[in-house]
């Protein structure tokens, strides 16, 4: 029993080790400088170790998004916990900290929504990381979406989809860098409104 949880202990250590090297690799010359040949340059294991953890690059992309996803989650739990009373600034909690984790992680964040993966967006198979990044914005926006009568999970989708859009384009530098809280703040002033057209908090 003990050799078996040696081999465990080992197997799961090269794993955190060839996806440490894969992310590293992905944030300073961009993803497509990581390959097979690459990484075992890099963590000293030879091409069929790799391939007995990861049968392709996909796979190795969709354990980065995996740890992204946990990140996030940690990320927006603080900012959402940290914020003061009222869905605007709880939104604007989110919005600061979702932007941020995309423009200072953006290899990792490709990782998550951008590069072909198999993670489950929709459903029970989803990760339990990204369902709890969801629960933090389902959570803001719950309040707002009662007041308006509207379905709460449509509302997050829609604001995280458009957070989503804003760091994809400011990355490409599509945007108007000086002008970055502007288009938060009229963000939030839409999210956060209810139907009688009275700021949320």
């Amino acid at each position: 029993m003990a050799v078996q949880q040696r081999r465990e202990r080992e197997r799961a250590e090269r794993h955190r080790l060839i996806v440490a090297a894969a992310r590293e690799l992905a944030e300073a010359e961009g993803w497509p400088a990581v390959t097979t040949r690459r990484l075992s340059e890099r963590v000293e294991y030879s091409q069929p170790v790799l391939y007995s953890h990861f049968t392709s690059k996909d796979a190795i992309v969709a354990a980065v998004a995996l740890e992204g996803f946990a990140e996030l989650a940690t990320v927006l739990r603080a900012a959402r916990g940290g914020a003061g009373t009222g869905a605007r600034a709880a939104l604007r909690a989110l919005a600061d900290a979702y932007l941020d984790f995309a423009r200072t992680r953006p290899a990792v964040y490709a990782a998550m929504f951008v590069h072909r993966t198999d993670v489950e967006f929709d459903g029970e198979a989803s990760p339990a990381p990204l369902k709890e990044s969801f629960a933090e914005f389902l959570g803001a926006l719950e309040p707002v979406a009662a007041d308006r009568g509207e379905d709460p999970a449509t509302l997050a989708e829609v604001f995280w989809g458009t957070l989503h859009g804003l760091a994809a384009l400011a990355e490409h530098d599509r945007l108007r860098p000086d002008h970055h809280r502007a288009r938060v703040e009229l963000l939030l002033g839409r999210m956060a409104t209810g139907p009688d057209g009275r700021d949320g908090g």
